[in-house]
């Protein structure tokens, strides 16, 4: 560790039903936190409802083995998703969402779950615009004031990086993840949740993400089975396999908290395995850790000792402190760095008579600065520093481990380990994509340089074209280095020089070489049928006066075509004329996500030209099997079933979506009275929403076969609704197809053009064309319009049903005072229930009668200070046995939520 510059589950219903003063905990240290706040052991951050899916297996058995009690931070509502069961979209389906969301956990016994009311805008892989669009300090207060309020001693969450597919939400819910972990335990962060609102430091143990990069057969030996790709990494394993209490797997438990996210199409989810030989691990990698731990431990609750479990016997006390601090992540041989390991005792025992000693690679020289001191009083920590120094000759570009050991007397003893790279001298690296950039740096600063292993470095470059690629240098030596990189580039790949100098890099300096590379091979597969998944590897060695290294990388080639002029007689009617697509035929049908398919089944192909002012597209899609037709309101989603995607990046430049345009066409629609006509809409792109609204002008005309085969669709897209003016030498296109055999709302197959993992969210890995003849007229770019109405807790009674019993307050804003609000003389009479409500300052209060698992009814009324106003809440139906209320200052300072019995 380096320091960095509800429908409520069934439990929980029951339990507000019956017993209003009942709490869902009995608080421990309550001096260090509200004292009506829970106390959680595991808190599990993501971005929308169901990323927590794929670990309720592990956090069931750990609360049913342990006690241990966990809780979800959910940082939208997932609105911007689908729906395969209803019209709704925007704020009422993130309601939606967050039942189906507070069922499934509650299968794992998870009761607590904090939604954080950010936007869900649409799929990206973008984590800036993530974080451009949530707002970096609000959200990530919000989740510090979770932390500081609940208390776990461990954070788990998903993976920070940029890798293919990765959805951005994701990434940037796990970056702020990793600043919480530091964040709540750092008094200059966010003081005001210290020193106004009561709340206190806390240091989380253990910080963990999803998955392992490694193999791993499966089983119930899949957690000691398991081999890292990177040998450092920690990562540990909990078998699905193991029976609950029930008798039945937690993969089975698992598989029925999927099927509870139906809006998302997941109903039918495949049943889990029954044969225990076939079922998987949940893997979690070890991203920070301020306790001891065991890496040989594979037991399911090795994650959980030493923070929520004791340690194993002779081990130390739960709650002491043990970890590494290096003053910088990359060495080179021959140089010393110093380590600093930490040790901090429990809050109730001094240590006595501590050592620590410090364990390095074979050849690695280890010397003691300071030692750590005759004891650490009860909740002092102390510091021992070592001088660790990297032999001459060590072999470059790999991870080592350092370890180091807590003995103590009679109190049990304690290990934890830290990574650093060795790098050469000079490190030569292929440049960065935008995204991977900021993410190197984003991991830098935190002090988790180690998870630059998840990102390869990846460049695109067209069929038959020439790109310029450039070599990242940093001298990470004490003098200045002249040398040379030369590029090891596979077949069908030139250089106008494989072998370039460099000279005078300053030490600490950064510099660059620059190659012109050239798919000489235009013949060689592109996309993702290309090299190894997609991947042409290539070399970059790099010399100095020190000797030199090796680095690896690849290059993507991505399809190219030249559009020409539309012929004579084009028209947008469905059909395409002799003569009115001049240009070559595109193959639409390689597969990049979901099921294979055969050419009856799903394939496509297609044409594009262009006239003065709109480019025109034609898509023949083969298909067996029609998917549900979507009625007209439901015009949109189009991945959801058969449909068609005609992706544009006017400049071929694009970081992501917000600066492309993408339409999503429906063949046909559930409208009979209007002859089934085909719908577009535009998606996750510059300016979403429906198309004759977002792309005024555009045409498109669907031919469906009967009988059923397939469809043919052909679009007229205005240049003039384009988010940007064409680049006629570089224009980025793409065509994907989305392939439905069911009638549930839910694609199987995903077909295109140019196709890799998650290609939709990528435009650098979009293909390429050139407009030979066409002049785009003068014109400024179109600023992007983002969703910006988001589901909020004040309208959830699920979360106020919570909120008035676990301390933490709707939305996880400030916790108002509870005299902020008062409700009296709450009863039933004709008509629903009347209430006397009174604020000792302006704000809104939000009232719902609440049977336990649904609000019969509602109301909200502004109030001003001490002003005693009656409110009658209608009921419809049922009988409602609480008044949920919340209350939201008239400055958005804070909010509390209450529950009040119902008197007969």
């Amino acid at each position: 560790m380096r320091t960095p510059r509800f429908l409520l589950p069934v439990a929980l219903a029951l339990t507000l039903a019956a017993t209003p003063g009942t709490a869902l905990a009995a608080p421990t240290a309550q001096a260090e936190r509200p004292r009506d706040a829970v106390d959680l052991d595991v808190l599990f951050v993501s971005a929308h409802p169901d990323d927590e899916a794929s670990s309720l297996a592990t956090l069931g058995q750990w609360k049913e083995k342990h006690g241990v009690k966990a809780g979800v931070v959910t940082i939208t509502r997932g609105e911007g998703g689908g729906n395969a069961i209803g019209l709704e979209e925007g704020p009422p389906l993130g309601i939606i969402r967050e039942r189906e969301e507070r069922t499934a956990i509650g299968r794992a016994g998870v009761e607590h779950l904090y939604n954080l009311d950010r936007v869900d805008f649409w799929y990206t892989a973008s984590a800036p615009l993530s974080e451009q669009i949530w707002g970096h300090d609000e959200t990530l207060a919000q989740i510090v004031r979770i932390i500081r309020t609940t208390r776990p001693e461990i954070i788990m969450t998903m993976n920070p990086s940029p890798t293919p597919g990765n959805h951005g939400n994701h990434q940037q819910a796990a970056r702020f993840a990793a600043e919480a972990f530091h964040a709540a335990a750092d008094p200059k962060a966010f003081p005001e949740q210290l020193h106004q609102e009561g709340l206190s430091l806390f240091r989380p143990a253990k910080f963990l993400r999803t998955g392992g990069t490694g193999t791993s057969s499966t089983g119930p030996g899949c957690a000691t089975s398991f081999r890292p790709t990177v040998p450092t990494d920690q990562v540990f394993g909990i078998w699905e396999g193991t029976p609950s209490a029930s008798g039945r797997t937690w993969a089975e438990i698992e598989v029925d908290a999927r099927r509870d996210y139906v809006t998302q199409g997941w109903a039918s989810s495949a049943a889990a395995p029954t044969d225990p030989a076939n079922i998987r691990c949940d893997f979690y990698t070890l991203v920070d850790s301020r306790v001891p731990y065991d890496p040989t431990d594979t037991s399911p609750e090795a994650i959980l000792r030493g923070s929520v479990l004791p340690s194993v016997k002779g081990g130390l006390r739960r709650g002491t402190e043990l970890y590494l601090t290096t003053d910088r992540f990359d060495v080179a041989p021959g140089q010393t760095i110093e380590v600093t390991a930490h040790v901090r005792s429990a809050a109730d025992q001094t240590i006595e008579v501590p050592r620590v000693a410090l364990r390095a690679p074979d050849g690695w020289t280890v010397r003691t600065v300071k030692g750590v001191g005759a004891s650490v009083p009860a909740g002092k920590a102390r510091k021992a520093v070592f001088s660790v120094t990297v032999p001459e000759g060590a072999d470059t570009g790999v991870q080592k481990l350092l370890t180091a050991t807590l003995t103590t007397k009679g109190q049990g003893t304690g290990t934890t380990d830290e990574a650093v790279r060795v790098v050469a001298d000079v490190r030569g690296t292929l440049e960065a994509l935008p995204e991977v950039g900021l993410f190197r740096t984003w991991a830098a600063e935190g002090g988790y340089g180690q998870l630059d292993t998840l990102i390869k470095p990846v460049l695109t470059v067209g069929s038959g074209g020439s790109r310029e690629v450039t070599v990242d240098l940093r001298n990470h030596g004490t003098t200045p280095q002249s040398g040379t990189v030369t590029l090891g580039l596979p077949e069908g790949f030139t250089a106008d020089a494989v072998t370039k100098s460099y000279s005078d890099l300053a030490a600490g300096a950064t510099g660059a070489v620059t190659f012109t590379v050239t798919n000489s091979d235009d013949t060689l597969p592109t996309a993702n049928e290309g090299g190894v998944n997609g991947d042409y590897d290539l070399t970059i060695t790099t010399t100095s006066s020190t000797g030199s290294t090796v680095e690896t990388g690849a290059l993507e080639i991505v399809p190219t075509t030249e559009i020409p002029h539309a012929g004579h007689d084009h028209a947008t009617d469905g059909v395409a004329s002799e003569g009115e697509y001049p240009g070559e035929e595109l193959d639409f049908s390689r597969i990049w996500e979901g099921q294979a398919v055969t050419p009856a089944d799903a394939s496509a192909k297609g044409r594009v030209a262009w006239t003065p002012d709109a480019l025109k597209v034609f898509v023949e899609v083969t298909d067996d099997v029609l998917g549900r037709k979507v009625v007209p309101q439901d015009c949109k989603r189009q991945r959801r079933t058969d449909s068609i995607e005609i992706i544009v990046d006017p400049k071929g430049n694009s970081s992501d979506t917000s600066t492309v345009f993408k339409a999503g066409i429906f063949p046909i629609t559930d409208d009979p009275a209007n002859g089934n006509p085909p719908c577009w809409q535009r998606d996750a792109d510059n300016r979403q929403g429906p198309g004759e609204q977002t792309a005024p002008g555009m045409r498109v005309v669907s031919k469906v076969s009967e009988p059923y085969t397939g469809y043919t669709i052909e679009a007229s897209i205005p240049f003039d609704v384009l988010p940007d003016a064409v680049d006629p030498q570089r224009m980025g296109f793409n065509v994907l197809v989305y392939d439905s055999d069911t009638q549930d709302l839910s694609s199987q197959s995903r077909l295109g053009w140019s196709t890799f993992t998650g290609v939709r969210a990528d435009p650098y890995r979009y293909g390429l064309a050139t407009l030979p003849g066409y002049t785009p007229p003068q014109r400024e770019p179109s600023a992007p319009v983002f969703p910006d109405t988001a589901a909020r807790s004040v309208h959830s009674p699920q979360t106020l049903a919570q909120s008035a019993l676990d301390g933490v307050a709707p939305a996880a804003v400030r916790k108002l005072p509870a005299g902020a609000l008062t409700v009296t003389g709450v009863r039933t009479v004709s008509g629903g229930i009347e209430v006397t409500v009174r604020a000792d300052r302006r704000g809104t209060a939000y009232l719902y009668a609440w049977d336990g698992d649904t609000s019969r009814g509602s109301r909200s009324v502004d109030l001003r200070t001490d002003r005693p106003v009656n409110v009658l809440i209608p009921v419809d139906g049922g009988d409602p046995a609480r008044v949920l209320a919340a209350f939201e200052a008239a400055n958005g300072s804070g909010a509390l939520a209450q529950q009040v019995i119902v008197r007969r």
